[in-house]
């Protein structure tokens, strides 16, 4: 019994575990987990002051007239200031705006020559995704659902005097931008580079600086970006007009990395990223984020589902195992070490460069946590109301209080050798009384025997084993240990016989007959526990000092107590008896056992606490 009630609780934690893993798995907490990681994880940094943001903002739109009548010859004055020193050129400039086709053939040839110029111009190009066949003949075709099934670019001229990089933006299932595309393949093969990718090349060339190695990147292109900047962090200040008016020295742009792109609201190029959920980043900024992060090299790998799955799983384990059944106090601050522990420990991790998920064991843990309190609460419940209902019509009030405090682990089935005092009381007379009687009058009687006796066993600290006809049985030092035991229970049936005197004398009165008390009481080891069934089961005690406490009392005439030499050792010069020797033989019992006769009591016991 004992294995089968240790396995049910480890096959629960097994279960709530696996069951907390799989929803894990299955993404319940993926919008949570993203949110929290994003302001667990992004936090700002300088940048080296490398970028230089230059905006196609509200004051220029203001000067220059609406955007959607500007020409390409605007963007062409651009590069043209910006180029126009040899000693102060930048490094690289990365016009964040898409020229594809052809429009006006002065303005167009103006752009491509002010572009291709001195070669450090990155032109923007962008990739449309669907669903396309891919394979061959030989191999099998597949579907493939991140095909490039449109592609945009510059026109030709430009594109062949400047070096292209496309300004896709794929935000998460939630709509927020954490991941960079480093480089996109097109159907014919060709591989095209982030503008952020080519701008920082470029920029490294031409500062003689080495490459930084790549991000390591999924099977569609994608790293994950640790931004370092929020919107507005980057110096955001110089716009195309100021640009234009000569207001900007040369020098300021000096071997950097201009960004030139939308940067007003009504120009629809802005995205919720991770920095910043509140808050939308124009792409500029974004494309700025990844350069710098690319000229770091300071990149996060983002950890696989699988090993976190199986940590998940063991950490939920060990939760489970240390909050089941554990004191509130435990739970708690083994809830507060899982929990806390992951939070600093993911942060430590993504310093090294991995990215964990940030909330599936801290969720996990508290669920756990949450639920493992209210069912221990409920069981202790439970266990209260069945220590109460088992114990509080056999024994004392205080000592069902002392259960509960110390613990519910006497219910389990089975017993353990304990020293106790064992009393057994019988109504000497009563069946003859009964034959005389009416029913009623006859229980009237018996009830009122039967409480004497159950007041006086009760309140002298003892367990009323049982009723059985008009006799009971009681026992001393159990279920939890008592001081003066022994004296208790003689107690306990001194006061027994001097109840009984004013009951008798009612009795004479009423019908003429009356009744008495024979008790035995001894005292030794016995086996005390819950005996019986799981189903059904009595706390009681067994063994042959119940038999002989059982065979005292039954020997014992009407009004006297007999008690053994072990009862009037233990309580030598406290009780006054008289000696019978082995003059009244008890059946089961050899020659030579004493029985005495308790006639008094000398020094009371102490009062139960």
């Amino acid at each position: 019994m004992k294995d089968h009630r240790a396995i049910r609780p480890a096959a629960l934690m097994l279960v709530t575990a696996g069951l907390l893993t799989l929803l894990a798995g299955l993404g319940a907490l993926d919008r949570a987990d993203r949110t929290v990681s994003d302001v667990w994880y992004q936090s700002r940094s300088a940048p080296d002051g490398d970028i230089v943001l230059v905006g196609i903002d509200q004051q220029a739109l203001e000067e220059l007239g609406p955007y959607s009548q500007w020409g390409r010859d605007i963007i062409a004055g651009a590069l043209e200031t910006l180029n126009e020193s040899e000693d102060c050129r930048p490094a690289a400039i990365a016009v964040d705006v898409i020229y594809a086709g052809e429009s006006d053939p002065e303005a167009d040839a103006r752009l491509a020559e002010a572009a291709g110029q001195y070669g450090n111009v990155v032109t923007a190009c962008a990739a449309e995704f669907g669903s396309a066949l891919a394979g061959n003949e030989a191999d099998g075709y597949y579907l493939d659902t991140f095909a490039v099934v449109a592609f945009d670019g510059p026109y030709e001229a430009l594109r062949a005097v400047t070096t292209q990089g496309h300004v896709n933006a794929m935000m998460d299932t939630d709509g927020i931008l954490r991941h960079h595309m480093l480089y996109l393949r097109l159907p014919d093969g060709t591989q095209v580079p982030s503008m952020a990718l080519a701008a920082a090349r470029m920029f490294q060339q031409a500062r003689g600086l080495a490459e930084t190695p790549l991000p390591p990147t999924d099977g569609r292109g994608f790293w994950y970006l640790p931004y370092c900047g929020t919107p507005g962090d980057f110096d955001t200040s110089i716009s195309v007009a100021n640009l234009l008016s000569g207001e900007i020295p040369a020098d300021y742009f000096a071997d950097k990395i201009v960004l030139i792109g939308p940067y007003a609201a009504g120009l629809q190029d802005s995205y919720l990223t991770a920095a910043d959920h509140a808050r939308p980043m124009y792409g500029v900024e974004y494309q700025a984020n990844a350069v710098q992060a690319l000229l770091w090299g300071s990149y996060k790998i983002e950890a696989g589902n699988g090993p976190q799955l199986a940590l998940l799983f063991l950490v939920l384990l060990i939760g489970m195992a240390g909050f089941w059944r554990r004191p509130v106090w435990v739970s708690t601050l083994l809830w507060i070490g899982l929990g806390g522990g992951w939070l600093l420990l993911s942060q430590a991790l993504y310093r090294l460069g991995w990215v964990v998920h940030v909330l599936w064991i801290p969720v996990g843990v508290s669920i756990l946590y949450g639920g493992c309190l209210a069912l221990n609460y409920i069981q202790a419940a439970v266990a209260r109301r069945q220590v109460t209902s088992t114990f509080q019509r056999y024994v004392a009030p205080e000592i069902v209080n002392e259960i509960l405090r110390e613990g519910t682990g006497a219910l389990e089935l089975g017993g353990k050798l304990t020293r106790i005092a064992v009393l057994f009381v019988d109504v000497r007379g009563f069946t003859p009384m009964s034959e005389l009687l009416e029913p009623p009058q006859v229980v009237e009687i018996l009830n009122r025997y039967l409480t004497l006796i159950a007041s006086c066993i009760l309140r002298n600290g003892g367990t009323l084993d049982k009723f059985v006809g008009d006799a009971a049985m009681a026992f001393w030092g159990a279920p939890l240990p008592q001081e003066d035991f022994v004296m208790h229970a003689v107690q306990a049936a001194a006061d027994m016989a001097q109840g009984a005197q004013a009951l008798t004398d009612e009795l004479l009165a009423r019908y003429g007959r009356a009744v008495s008390f024979g008790i035995g009481v001894h005292v030794g080891d016995a086996v005390v526990g819950n005996i019986g069934s799981p189903e059904r089961m009595d706390y009681t005690a067994i063994g042959d000092t119940v038999n002989t406490a059982a065979r005292l009392e039954a020997n014992a005439p009407g009004g006297t107590i007999y008690i053994s030499r072990a009862v009037a050792d233990a309580l030598a010069g406290r009780i006054a008896v008289t000696s019978l020797g082995d003059t009244v033989k008890l059946k089961g019992k050899k020659e030579g056992f004493e029985v005495l006769t308790m006639d008094g009591i000398l020094s009371a016991p102490p009062a139960e606490a």
